[in-house]
């Protein structure tokens, strides 16, 4: 059974930073994509960013410059770093693990982050 674990998350003024980041276990392909998605209450889950083991980094437009999405050296782990937060970067963000052999995705059970004056 695939678990992942995410942490981080939490309160953060405009322009400051957060770091989220989320561990998977459990048998999972040795090639496959993590990544973040957000989704704000009402509205459809977007992706934020992604990496494949094998692959360089995608970034969507809104956070592109901002944020930045790495692996672990340990494991299928992933963080994101969040700089220069905006007030609509509010949201419940998941983390989501694909195996590329299968083509199933897994995910989180979501972390709130709120920038917020």
């Amino acid at each position: 059974q695939v678990q992942l674990v995410e942490s981080g998350g939490g309160l953060a003024q405009p322009g400051g930073s957060l770091r989220l980041s989320c561990a998977a276990t459990g048998k999972i392909f040795a090639l496959n994509t993590m990544g973040w998605y957000r989704q704000v209450p009402g509205q459809v889950r977007d992706l934020v960013a992604s990496v494949s083991t094998a692959g360089s980094p995608y970034y969507s437009s809104f956070v592109k410059g901002r944020f930045t999405i790495s692996r672990g050296n340990v494991g299928n782990t992933v963080h994101l770093q969040m700089t220069s937060l905006k007030p609509e970067d509010t949201a419940v963000y998941y983390c989501n693990i694909q195996d590329l052999r299968s083509e199933v995705d897994y995910w989180g059970q979501g972390t709130q982050v709120t920038v917020s004056s």
